[in-house]
């Protein structure tokens, strides 16, 4: 048995034998790139004072990320496909460590936000490499449990980030988040090359390149007009990026129905089981990341725990993760995607519900039940919405399957920070303002109202002044507490409504149990009817 596995996937006569040690690979790949963006939401108070972030700043360093990651997965999926998947997955991993060691040795703000984007870049390669190399590795009868697995890493890492970043942050300084990344970047880079078979799509024309370009411009241009013109206002830039993405979005379209070998075949979108579990994986990232965002901001600024603390509270939501996802890969088979995803919609939509319940006098306990809610629709819907994804596509085309379920998975994730941290700011500034306007000089107003660690800044200020003291510090924190109390409530009455919206489309567009995608047909002959229903019921 050589060291190395070099047998390619698609000459193998029978499905690889150490597959399952290559998921925990793929899984351990998957982990670090999602843990990027959660452990930064514990890390982001000591950044803030230690850089001296402006709220701009801030946004920025957190979706520097975000923009490379979410405009070049499509792209970069269609180049793994083409010329190798394990290769894909490896320079992606090194990519990814280079830009963590950047971020941990750099003190300038701007430097930080370019070592997020490199991150970012690393993480658009590896994110697509990992399904498609999964799906090429698992025959169809294992594939639906190996994508509820790979799905549970990505609920875990919504809670393992801040907890690993909380532990680091006890005894040393910001960097050591970005440090973390690496030893764990390079154990997943040696795996891959023991345990990972080479993979390439056979027979795979030439990379639309055109279409390419326009998807990173329409998606790189959409998700910047959303980070920016909520929080920041919808000046010059961030309207001439929603228009970019417009029209880009349209010149794509039309591209790709007319390119014989299109980046991606636009038309998908008009079968059902595609279409709506792409909604699905859209609406649900919307909420659920939204919601978690600013919990983790209450229970650090309101509640007072410090960032290990927090990570720890977080856990119940990954060991609700891990309870979704065995009962996925149970009832999937049987009741079908569209009841599966839709209950697990539902059943996210009432964890944001039940945060307009949140007041002053709130406690980590308030917050217990939507966490598990939530980590509970996540392991339920994640795993059969993007096995329906993945089935949808033919086997040269597994890296744009991918790109395209993990582009749907970010634009949510980035949407739902967006608009409701746009709608969270707006509420907690008219409600402070409302209660302590004209009680403070203008300068100090304005840092108060900029965020809630603002004002939690400006009442320990007023505490050490002579002329302030502390009732009146403790008057101002009170109100600050109130404010934002009153914006999570406002905040998640607006996304429940949303996210119930997105559930109803869903279940109006996915189809039933009988159908099955055009793909889906070309390959039932092999398969028996319950491996068929697993992929695309």
């Amino acid at each position: 048995m050589p060291l190395f596995p070099n047998t390619p996937v698609e000459k193998m006569t029978e499905p690889y034998h150490r597959r399952w040690w290559a998921l925990l690979v793929l899984c351990l790949s998957l982990l670090i790139v999602v843990m990027a963006n959660t452990s930064l939401i514990v890390a982001a108070p000591d950044m803030t004072k230690d850089l001296g972030l402006s709220s701009s700043d801030l946004q920025w360093v957190i979706d520097g990320y975000t923009v490379p990651y979410a405009a070049l997965m499509l792209v970069l999926g269609a180049i793994g496909d083409k010329y190798s998947r394990r290769g894909a997955l490896v320079l992606g991993l090194l990519i990814f460590a280079g830009g963590s060691v950047m971020g941990g040795l750099v003190d300038e703000t701007n430097l930080v936000i370019t070592a997020r984007a490199i991150m970012g870049i690393g993480a658009a390669v590896v994110m697509p490499a990992t399904l498609s190399l999964l799906v090429a590795m698992f025959p169809r009868a294992e594939r639906a449990k190996a994508i509820t697995a790979w799905s549970a890493t990505s609920g875990l890492a919504i809670a393992a980030g801040p907890l690993a970043a909380g532990w680091l942050l006890e005894n040393h300084a910001w960097g050591s988040t970005f440090l973390m990344n690496v030893p764990i970047a390079v154990l997943a880079v040696v795996g891959a090359l023991l345990l990972v078979p080479p993979s390439k799509a056979k027979g795979m024309g030439r990379i639309d390149y055109v279409g390419g370009l326009l998807s990173i411009v329409s998606v790189g241009s959409l998700v910047y007009a959303t980070i920016e013109g909520p929080h920041f206002g919808w000046g010059v830039g961030p309207i001439t990026a929603a228009v970019v993405a417009g029209v880009g979005l349209l010149a794509f379209a039309a591209w790709e129905l007319k390119h014989p070998n299109p980046m991606l075949d636009v038309r998908k979108f008009t079968e059902r089981p595609f279409g709506g579990s792409m909604l699905a994986v859209l609406f649900f990232f919307f909420g659920t990341f939204g919601s978690i965002y600013y919990s983790t901001q209450f229970l650090q600024f309101v509640l007072g725990y410090d960032a290990l603390e927090t990570g720890i509270r977080l856990l119940p939501l990954a060991g609700a993760v891990f309870v979704g996802a065995a009962v996925t890969g149970r009832l999937a088979p049987k009741l079908g995607v569209k009841i599966v995803v839709g209950t697990g919609m539902v059943i996210g939509t009432a964890g944001v519900f039940l945060l307009t319940q949140i007041e002053t006098g709130s406690t980590y306990t308030d917050f217990l039940t939507p966490l598990l809610l939530l980590g509970f629709a996540i392991g339920l819907s994640l795993a059969p919405a993007t096995d329906t994804i993945m089935g949808s596509f033919p086997e040269d085309e597994l890296g744009v399957g991918g790109g395209a379920n993990d582009t749907a998975l970010e634009l949510g994730c980035a949407l739902g920070i967006a608009i409701l941290g746009s709608l969270l700011a707006t509420s907690y500034k008219d409600k402070l303002t409302d209660m302590v306007g004209g009680h403070l000089p203008a300068e100090a107003m304005d840092v108060a109202k900029d965020s809630v660690g603002g004002g939690i800044a400006v009442a320990e200020q007023v505490a050490k002044n002579p002329q302030g003291g502390a009732e009146q510090a403790h008057t101002l924190l009170g109100a600050v507490h109130e404010s934002f109390a009153h914006a999570i409530a406002h905040t998640s009455l607006i996304g429940g409504i949303i996210m119930a919206a997105g559930t109803l489309i869903v279940i109006a567009v996915l189809p039933g149990r009988k159908h099955t995608t055009k793909h889906g047909e070309a390959d039932a002959a092999p398969a028996t009817e319950e491996q068929t229903e697993a992929v695309g019921a």
